[in-house]
């Protein structure tokens, strides 16, 4: 797996795991008094947050982001759905580096 899928695939989890956190786990526990909800899913996110922000920044220097696009990158991660975007919109290798797609049935 290239390091832009795994960001791609860190940055879904993330984004999710955070939702979740704050969605269901943070009602759970204060709601219901279960703690044991963000005991569980606060130390998942942590280290997908983690991930995501190391990732981030290798992706960005992979994918030529300036130092904007990087910060802005950075700062997603602290945002519920932000990170969805940066999936979806910056972390796609360019058309230049993307393999030239081939027409069927033609050798």
């Amino acid at each position: 797996m290239d390091i832009v899928r795994a960001f791609r695939v860190v940055s879904i989890a993330e984004a999710a795991s955070f939702l979740v956190l704050l969605l269901i786990a943070m009602p759970l526990k204060y709601g219901a008094d279960l703690p044991a909800a963000v005991q569980v899913m606060g130390p998942i996110h942590g280290i997908l947050f983690l991930a995501y922000v190391g990732l981030a920044y290798v992706t960005g220097e992979k994918l030529g982001w300036g130092l904007k696009r990087t910060v802005l990158a950075l700062i997603a991660a602290v945002l519920p759905v932000a990170p969805f975007f940066v999936e979806r919109h910056w972390a796609r290798p360019s058309a230049a580096a993307r393999p030239e797609a081939q027409p069927a049935g033609r050798a």
